[in-house]
């Protein structure tokens, strides 16, 4: 019977690379994989899911096993995906498309989510917008009004509103640092 398994710290391309390597290495065949989940044709035994836990771990992920777990990890993934590998500018209802992707109420997925994260979908939808913002500052190839613009923002003031407000310093103070203080997806 075919599975699905949930890995959490899956955030980026690489990171589905680097589990299919994984999965490669321990020869097992996956069907299909993504973000976040790998889907394999059939039930694996405790004691490969154990070596499989190991490797896994060993790389930077890990294997979720309870449907909280799993829920949070994909509420992740999903945002992670449209803010960081979506080529088109993120204007969507991030509540109804969480809600449509995990066939659940907003309502219950929000609550699940503070209370498990300690932060809400907002503010951690926030915090992956900023990061995102870093990035395209980093490589200044857009002004600041395209990416207010790409990243949904009102106005280029709203943006840096923001981004003062989440990293202390303005768009064009963080733009001056040398080594810009990035923070990796999955720490978010």
């Amino acid at each position: 019977m075919a599975a699905k398994l949930s890995i959490k710290n899956m955030v980026c391309p690489r990171c589905i690379i680097s589990v299919q390597e994984i999965f490669d290495e321990l020869n097992f065949k996956v069907t299909d994989i993504q973000l976040g989940e790998v889907s394999i044709p059939s039930e694996i035994t405790n004691t490969e899911k154990s070596i499989l836990e190991d490797k896994l771990l060993k790389k930077g992920f890990e294997l979720l096993t309870k449907d909280t777990s799993k829920i949070i990890a994909q509420i992740k993934s999903l945002i992670i995906d449209r803010i960081h590998h979506d080529s088109e500018n993120i204007k969507i209802n991030f509540s109804d498309y969480l809600s449509k992707k995990l066939n659940h109420e907003y309502t219950s997925l929000s609550k699940l989510f503070s209370s498990v994260e300690g932060i809400t979908i907002e503010r951690y939808i926030l915090k992956q917008k900023i990061e995102k913002v870093k990035e395209l500052i980093f490589y200044d190839q857009l002004t600041l009004s395209e990416i207010a613009y790409q990243m949904n923002y009102s106005s280029s003031a709203h943006l840096s509103s923001q981004f003062k407000k989440e990293t202390g310093m303005t768009p064009s103070e963080f733009k001056k640092l040398r080594k810009p203080n990035r923070q990796s997806l999955d720490s978010l």
